[in-house]
């Protein structure tokens, strides 16, 4: 299952992804809650469906997708994965980072840094990392079976920004490109807005659409 949750002032998505079957393991990606509101509304969830979080998964480090880390690892006692290139955006320089954007939450440490191409296995689902920097030279996309979670690298109709510190509009074009390559039924679940498919954005994304210059305009 997937269930996302919108969170901090920002609409950010923080997704539980699970299983209630091989012992209910569970991953939690993206937790930007700033108010226990939010966080107890996961919690909830994830009581009443039996999950048993392993790991929390950032797809990349700014504070609308982070700084719900502590109280998620504190409530759980799980790791907190995130790609080496954005891991000192957690930590002590994270916490400046939040505060300068009014969040009063903020991140410890990375656990674990993650790389391009490892997978990340709960229950009975593996994801694989992509890594998709553009947004923050860490972005990473997490792809499963007929599914991705893009960050905020691809939306439905948009993408993420390239001109924060760390983005790139160079590699944002090659981490499209890399999206595009996915099947077109894989379901897009972005780091704001409403889920899509990678399929309907290479026909109406114009971000999307220089890759796939042989699909027609619907």
């Amino acid at each position: 299952m997937i269930r996302a949750f919108n969170v901090s002032k920002f609409s950010t998505n923080c997704y539980v992804l699970g299983y209630q079957e091989e012992e209910g393991e569970a991953i939690i990606v993206d937790p930007g809650f700033d108010e226990s509101q939010a966080a107890e509304q996961t919690f909830d969830f994830i009581k009443d469906n039996a999950l048993k979080p392993k790991f929390i998964v950032n797809t990349h480090g700014h504070p609308d997708h982070t700084c719900g880390n502590g109280l998620v690892k504190e409530k759980f006692n799980i790791p907190i994965l995130i790609h080496r290139s954005d891991a000192t955006m957690l930590g002590k320089t994270g916490k400046n980072i939040a505060e300068f954007f009014g969040f009063k939450n903020s991140s410890p440490e990375a656990d674990i840094l993650l790389e391009d191409n490892q997978t990340i296995t709960f229950g009975r689902m593996t994801l694989r990392v992509m890594h998709t920097p553009g947004h923050s030279q860490g972005s990473i996309s997490l792809a499963g079976e007929e599914m991705v979670l893009t960050g905020d690298t691809l939306f439905a109709g948009s993408i993420g920004r390239t001109d924060l510190p760390g983005g790139s509009e160079r590699e944002m074009q090659l981490s499209l490109k890399k999206l595009a390559s996915l099947p077109n039924n894989f379901a897009v679940y972005p780091g704001h807005g409403p889920a899509t498919a990678i399929g309907k954005e290479k026909l109406n994304n114009p971000f999307l659409r220089p890759f796939c210059p042989d699909l027609p305009i619907e």
